[in-house]
């Protein structure tokens, strides 16, 4: 059966005049239907790994993305510099696809980092990044003996839902392509285009092909004992099955407690997302250049800044170089102090642009957050059968765009430092902004495809041992902060205090919970949470992009929200528990990407490049691995923390296929120390 139709409060439809309401037309009859094992909604890096394995384990994958590129960050999001932690990248200790991935940039180049950026070892152009991935699927496809379809610029609509509510039994999806004679795709920013890829009916820009996707059918006898015949994996970049499926979910901050010790207050905030960010690409050249003004310059210059004394425009350029001019004189190519040790800018040399005071767009009200909650996707009327329209706040996209081309505009000709005053901004007309088809972000307008997401929905999962409310990973679980500082006494309960020091001091829990030790006395351990169900591995900073306080972001003189910010730290390397990927309600779904079930600290470090392929490949093989043991993913932890059998035959698939689930020597009795940094 359809979604069933949700009645609004009256409290939502008063909201009516806030959020005018979007209903797309009917659905036609779908023009076509495809069958898959697997269905994966969203082409970036965890839909992708996803697609990797699921191809490697044989099986019929069907893979959409709302672009035309796959590979998310490394190509349409245009984040092509790779986030990684020193002591991972040096044991090389990460997913067999994303070791493939960066074998292939070394190929390619000669080197993993051609941009000789300072910010990473790699840095490439974003074009590249999508050919990378779209050759390791087509290789996955002929070694494993599976089936890729691929669907670029498809957006999934509506989903079928069986009657119990626990099956999806069928996705409607819309791809779009340019109608005849207009413009080609990616002509338009996003902002533009996005209402109308999520109506059904063609338009003046795009004719529209609609496809009802299906588990691929199987013998009557394999019908009688398969508990489902697909998986549909979320791995959009926000989180939008979650939503259309209607399953719990987080979104934004979390209340202050023990388990999220440095919550920004004692309610949370759902409107509080991280920034999000427009990247671009611009080259330096020989002679000046003429720059025109944006009309809607002056509405975001009092924003930009280099944020600190010790940047410059130099140090920034060089910040996220994704090519470095190999021709250039060689008088020119001295390493300098002002470009932390690297090369400073040289004609032709090529940057990527993704700087916080600078293109990250950082909304964090009602008025114009740009991921919906539920109750305003509600009033929206977008969780109504067909109402799906993207889940977007289109004018925040619209504003994210205009920041970054403005931003461009700083760079070259601005004169002004929101953060460092006067004085401190001088005009450098050497450098053009690069657009076009062929350009390193393949779109006429120069911007990335699709903005780079730092966070979005976040399930909530199962009831768990250990979790009674839904499991979720918390601050304190990955966390290195110095939680003796005065402000988690002055901030916590007694009792808050209490239960957070015994989960931070391991073994000694019990003495701590029943008082037999107090938190002065606890050895904190140096380690992470450890997991019987991890089912992958990730490592990388707490690291934040506040959102803003006042609306609009680009106010003069506005400032981070309060305290967003507090958890910001180091972290030890962590694990990714299964039971972060399995949403309530739906058995045949399950989450890859930035929507696992993760707290709003948690996110900030759960969020980048091999993160992202570690737990897309955990997907994509727990599919699998479910598909040929008949059997459901929740079914291998409902029973923990007693020993399960099936769940240790996937985790020592994932480790025989080189996807780790551990860090080396894990254990509850070992402590990881500063031997990762």
């Amino acid at each position: 059966m359809k979604r069933s139709l949700i009645s609004l409060p009256l409290s939502l439809i008063l909201l009516e005049s806030a959020f005018p309401v979007a209903l797309a037309a009917p659905p036609r009859q779908p023009d076509k239907s495809v069958e898959c094992e697997i269905l994966v909604i969203g082409g970036g890096l965890a839909g992708a790994a996803a697609a990797y394995e699921g191809l490697l384990a044989g099986k019929t994958v069907c893979l959409t993305e709302i672009t035309d590129w796959v590979g998310g960050q490394v190509s349409s999001q245009g984040v092509s510099a790779l986030d990684e932690r020193t002591t991972q990248r040096q044991r090389q200790f990460f997913s067999r696809g994303y070791l493939d991935l960066r074998e292939r940039i070394r190929r390619k180049y000669g080197k993993l980092n051609p941009g000789e950026c300072w910010v990473s070892v790699a840095c490439f152009i974003p074009s590249d990044g999508h050919k990378f991935v779209f050759s390791m699927l087509q290789n996955a496809e002929k070694r494993g003996k599976g089936k890729l379809k691929w669907f670029p610029s498809t957006v999934v609509k509506d989903l079928e839902i069986s009657q119990n509510g626990k099956l999806i039994e069928s996705a409607i999806a819309i791809q779009h392509n340019p109608a005849k004679n207009t413009p080609p795709l990616n002509t338009e920013p996003l902002s533009q285009t996005i209402e109308d890829a999520y109506r059904y009916e063609n338009s003046s820009r795009f004719d529209k092909t609609i496809i009802r996707f299906l588990p691929l059918k199987r013998t009557k006898k394999s019908q009688t004992t398969q508990p489902t015949n697909w998986y549909v994996i979320d791995a959009t970049e926000t989180g939008e099955i979650i939503a259309i499926a209607d399953v719990p979910y987080r979104l934004g901050i979390d209340p202050r407690s023990h388990l999220e010790p440095s919550g920004a207050n004692d309610t949370g905030d759902p409107y509080c997302t991280q920034g999000y960010t427009y990247t671009f690409a611009m080259e330096a050249t020989k002679e000046p250049q003429t720059h025109q003004m944006p009309p809607f310059y002056s509405r975001y210059s009092p924003y930009y800044s280099f944020e600190a004394k010790r940047f410059n425009f130099a140090s920034i350029f060089t910040y996220r170089r994704i090519w470095s001019n190999p021709n250039a004189p060689k008088e020119l190519k001295i390493r300098s102090r002002e470009t932390f040790g690297v090369t400073p800018p040289k004609p032709g040399d090529i940057s990527m642009q993704n700087w916080t005071w600078g293109n990250d767009y950082r909304p964090g009200t009602a008025q114009d957050n740009l991921i919906y909650t539920r109750e305003q996707l509600q009033a929206l009327g977008q969780l109504q059968p067909s109402g799906w329209m993207g889940g977007l706040r289109v004018e925040s996209l619209r504003g994210g765009e205009e920041l970054s081309q403005g931003y461009f505009y700083w760079l070259v000709a601005g004169t002004t430092d929101s953060q460092l005053g006067d004085g401190v901004k001088q005009p450098h007309p050497n450098n053009r902004y690069l657009t076009g088809l062929n350009s390193p972000m393949g779109t006429v307008h120069g911007l990335s495809k699709y903005p780079y997401i730092r966070e979005g929905r976040r399930i909530i999962g199962r009831p768990a041992w250990g979790h009674p409310e839904g499991f979720t990973l918390w601050e304190v679980d990955i966390s290195r902060k110095n939680f003796r500082e005065d402000y988690y006494r002055n901030n916590l309960s007694t009792e808050q205090y209490r239960r957070l020091w015994a989960l931070l001091s391991g073994l000694n829990a019990t003495a701590v919970i029943r008082e037999a030790l107090s938190p002065e006395q606890v050895k904190e351990r140096s380690r992470s949470a450890i997991y019987p169900d991890s089912v992958g591995i990730g490592h990388y900073t707490i690291d934040f992009h506040p959102c803003l306080a006042k609306s609009p972001p680009e106010t003069p003189g506005n400032y981070g929200y309060p305290n967003e910010a507090m958890a910001a730290s180091q972290s030890y390397p962590f694990q990714i528990p299964l039971r972060a990927m399995i949403p309530q309600k739906i058995d045949n779904m399950l989450i890859a990407g930035k929507s696992i079930a993760t707290s709003h600290s948690a996110a900030a470090a759960y969020r980048v490049h091999s993160f992202e392929w570690s737990v897309g490949a955990a997907a994509g093989t727990t599919a699998a691995f479910a598909l040929e043991n008949n059997l459901m993913p929740y079914q291998l932890v409902e029973q923990l923390p007693r020993q399960q059998p099936r769940l240790e035959a996937l985790q020592r698939r994932l480790q025989q296929n080189g996807n780790p689930t551990a860090f080396p020597d894990t254990s509850i009795f070992n402590e990881f120390g500063k031997n990762w940094q």
